[in-house]
């Protein structure tokens, strides 16, 4: 490592300089994206302790593996083993002191538009320190008074940011579906290869709702019983019928020329996801056979198969979902995001048909202002003449990720039995909560539809 690189990461460390690899053969990396990076990198640390806090078999092996591990736990008062770092209780504190970093940053952070001001000199560089704070902003929460109390309320706060933090992703996702179709439809205007890319889209996303609903239909219900999968895969695909003629019929179509079948098959999709992910999580259902043995029912046979080996599915679904989390968090804290749910849309005028249209970068016009090599990866800095997302809005977003976390890795409402070990045996819980928000998306998407034609003064703009 060059003493240049070594200089770099001690201003990236405790000063404002941006972060970077020491690698030369690494692509260039901005700013802005290097910010978000680090700050991605934290959550995920802290995730994965939370995981860990939830593991039982962690919790053995190091009382197996670890010598002194009773004078150990008495000499920090975590119990005479270790009881009070491990389990919801634990994840409920270390959680908290993430949270409470995040929203500090957002309260921090609020107005920034100038990348050169104090605060977004702070907000961008300083990266140890802000580990330290993170770090002992998550252990003093251990040491709050009267537990019970603080879990129980800490635990309602969690919802509500859950709640709040799935609620955007379906906002996002309507706007997305919205951007998607009017974006190819302005290609349309002037090429019409972008009309038959419509077509082709549109009519897979639709082979793909249809064929899940089939195989849920196969899999998830059977001639006697399995009466909730019943009623659900049938509510659920009428929904999806209802909001693809709702699209195109001729009074949303005379007040909202943009709407049409793609809007409705991703939503299709996405509900049909949601359906899927809903009956994997509902606890299992049992009668007995013939030989007055308990059978599960209601599930695919191969599914039981599967879930012999806890170890590898709790570890490669996990790893999954966090990172469909993760990924949630970086997507939806982009300017063009946080303006979408402020209302504000780009112009028909300014829209470029794009194959990837939503993975366009923010601040492009700039992003070659400033390129700084300090014997590794190149930094450019993108945000010289402004900010090219809203800081206060990332940082809010990231607070909501930590109580959804926080709520699912306890599983919800059932946390004084949850094991990351059984973290995808399934509670009626996590069960309802995939299903009201199917039924939220569909609203969210039919309001889209339905509003111009409820208030017909007011300006609608998607």
């Amino acid at each position: 490592m060059s003493a240049r690189c070594c200089a770099g990461q001690l201003a990236c460390c405790c000063g404002t300089a941006a972060c970077s690899l020491c690698c030369k053969c690494c692509p260039k990396i901005k700013q802005s994206t290097s910010t978000r990076f680090m700050y991605a990198l934290y959550f995920i640390l802290v995730t994965i302790i939370c995981c860990v806090m939830m593991s039982t078999t962690v919790a053995n092996e190091m009382k197996t593996h670890i010598p002194f591990y009773k004078q150990m736990c008495k000499g920090i008062q975590a119990g005479e083993m270790c009881e009070k770092l491990v389990g919801y209780s634990a994840v409920y504190k270390v959680c908290f002191g993430m949270a409470c970093f995040f929203f500090l940053f957002f309260l921090f952070t609020i107005k920034i538009n100038n990348s050169k001001s104090c605060r977004a000199y702070i907000h961008n560089g300083f990266w140890l320190i802000k580990l330290i704070v993170l770090a002992a902003m998550c252990s003093g929460a251990f040491f709050i008074p009267d537990q019970d109390t603080f879990l129980n309320a800490w635990r309602y706060v969690g919802a509500t940011g859950g709640f709040l933090f799935i609620a955007i992703q379906l906002i996002l996702l309507v706007e997305f579906a919205h951007k998607w179709n009017k974006n190819w439809t302005a290609g349309a205007n002037h090429k019409q290869v972008w009309n038959g890319l419509l077509a082709l889209v549109t009519l897979t996303l639709y082979s793909i709702a249809v064929a899940a609903l089939v195989l849920m239909a196969l899999f998830y219900t059977r001639p006697e019983g399995c009466l909730h999968n019943k009623v659900l895969i049938g509510v659920n695909g009428g929904l999806c019928l209802l909001v693809s003629l709702v699209a195109i019929s001729p009074c949303v179509q005379n007040r909202q020329p943009h709407s049409g079948l793609l809007q409705s098959g991703v939503i299709s999709c996405y509900v049909m996801y949601l359906t899927f992910s809903a009956l994997s999580s509902k606890p299992p259902e049992t009668i007995l056979d013939e030989n007055n043995r308990n059978i599960t029912i209601c599930v695919p046979e191969f599914s039981q198969g599967l879930h012999r080996d806890e170890n590898l599915v709790t570890g490669l679904g996990t790893t999954i979902l966090f990172g469909c989390i993760l990924y949630s968090c970086l997507t939806s804290t982009t300017r063009a995001s946080s303006e979408a749910l402020r209302g504000i849309y780009a112009t028909a005028e300014t829209e470029v048909a794009r194959c990837c249209f939503c993975c366009v970068p923010d601040g492009d016009a700039d992003a070659e202002e400033h390129v700084e090599k300090r014997g590794g990866q190149t930094v450019v800095y993108d945000e010289k003449k402004g900010t090219v997302y809203s800081y206060a809005y990332f940082h809010f977003v990231f607070f909501l990720a930590s109580l959804y976390v926080m709520m699912t890795v306890t599983h919800w409402f059932h946390y004084e039995s949850a094991q990351i070990e059984k973290f995808f045996t399934g509670t009626w819980s996590i069960f309802w909560i995939k299903m009201v928000s199917c039924w939220v998306c569909v609203c969210l998407y039919l309001w889209t539809l339905i509003a111009p034609l409820c208030c017909p003064t007011r300006e609608f703009s998607v």
